[in-house]
Order: C-alpha cells, then sequence, then structure tokens
C-alpha cells in the first residue's frame, strides 16, 4: 500500500529547501547506493554530512512527524535522516529494491528499512519525465506530486525513476524503522485508525463505539509493536 501526503511541507518550507539545494554542492548519488542499486543509479545528493543537509531534514522531519496522515500510515521508530538528490537530463535510477539495512551516519546505529518516502521539491511542470514508478501487486504506480507533496510506500517494493528529458527534479527521501515491522498489520491499522479518526469527528470521542475501537486498535498496536 502507498499514500500521497498533500502539502507535507507548505510553500515556504519548500521555498526555504530550494534556496539551500539550489546552490548545493551535488556529489556522485551513487556514494550512497548498495552494489545492485548502484550499477544503475545515475543522479546527484548532497553530502549526507553537509550541514545544510542536516539543517534541511530536520525541517522535513519536524512537518511529516506533525502531520497525523504520516504518523498513522508509518508508526515510526527510528528515522534514517532525510537525503537530498537531483536529477537532470538522462539521469534516472533504475529498477531496484531499496536495502533493507541502513547505517545511521556517524552513530554506528542501524535501521531496518520498513517505509520509504519521498517529498517532492519541484513542481511537475518543471521537469519532463522523472516519474517514481512503485510496483505492488495491483500493478505499477507513477507518481509525479506537487512540489511539497509526500508519497509513501513499503520499502520492499521494486521500483524505479523515469530518466528526466527536461529540466531538475529535486526531492528528500528517506526511510523508516516502523514500530510495526509487517506491512499487512500496519495497513490495517492505517484503515482501523483512519475509520477511528472519521467516527470520532461525527459522533465524538467519547461516543461507546469509539470508545471500543479505539481499545481495539491500541490492543492490536501492543500486540504487533516492537519499541
Amino acid at each position: 500500500m502507498l499514500i500521497q501526503i498533500p502539502r507535507a511541507l507548505t510553500k515556504e518550507q519548500v521555498a526555504s529547501c530550494r534556496k539551500v539545494t539550489d546552490d548545493g554542492r551535488w556529489i556522485d548519488g551513487r556514494a550512497t547506493a548498495g552494489p545492485q542499486a548502484a550499477a544503475v543509479k545515475q543522479n546527484v545528493q548532497l553530502p549526507e554530512d553537509a550541514p545544510e543537509a542536516r539543517q534541511l531534514g530536520e525541517l522535513v522531519l519536524q512537518a511529516l512527524f506533525a502531520n497525523p496522515l504520516f504518523v498513522s500510515f508509518a508508526l515510526p521508530l527510528r528515522v534514517l535522516p532525510p537525503m537530498f538528490n537531483r536529477y537532470g537530463s538522462g539521469q534516472f535510477f533504475g529498477s531496484h529494491v531499496d536495502s533493507s539495512i541502513r547505517g545511521i551516519p556517524g552513530t554506528g546505529a542501524r535501521i531496518r528499512t520498513d517505509v520509504s518516502v519521498t517529498v517532492f521539491l519541484t513542481e511537475p511542470e518543471e521537469y519532463d519525465g522523472g516519474e517514481l514508478c512503485i510496483v505492488d501487486n495491483y500493478g505499477t504506480h507513477e507518481v509525479k506530486l506537487a512540489a511539497g507533496d509526500a508519497v509513501l510506500y513499503p520499502a520492499t517494493s521494486l521500483h524505479h525513476v523515469r530518466p528526466v528529458t527536461r529540466g531538475l527534479r529535486t526531492a528528500s527521501f528517506f526511510w523508516i524503522q516502523s514500530m510495526v515491522r509487517d506491512e499487512r498489520a500496519r495497513t490495517m491499522l492505517f484503515d482501523l485508525d483512519q475509520s477511528i479518526q472519521l467516527l470520532t469527528s461525527t459522533l465524538g470521542v467519547e461516543h461507546p463505539e469509539v470508545v471500543r475501537l479505539s481499545g481495539i486498535y491500541h490492543n492490536l498496536v501492543r500486540y504487533w509493536a516492537d519499541t
């Protein structure tokens, strides 16, 4: 399952990111790719340890962690600091599955990558091509969102970025280790939580059915979660 989060970043936050990335020092994107991915990856990235990348990463995480849809879907436990990439004319990222374990730079800690996140920082009309294509049991989903919008999807998914044929495509990307390892369990919890929120808005937080379903939700989280 994948979800789109519209306006994950405000226009002002996107402008702050763009001001930094437009003047950024970009390096070969293969620096952070595994052997298989590196063979099909042609893009550039801001260095992970660059102060501006860390500053922007904190901005992105602060915005997303304040978004109820993001938290409901991802149930985040640990997060790899956001990175930033750019695709110019002729650049692409071929079909691959993200690495299952990634180290958090400068800490020695590692996370399991359960959920992949991309936050778009350029408008669709600023470039041609560059669609993020995610494959699941229902086919291939082409994703090309407005600046500030985010997409979340299982890191187990086969995916690729189509070649950019005009302009520049800039985005932030990172991975989450969820409290709930199993994708099917996360999907059921997300669906249940969204139903509870809808019922709460119509029946009120103290309605017996809202209370009952909330209890079921938290007991399922308690059963499935690792913390």
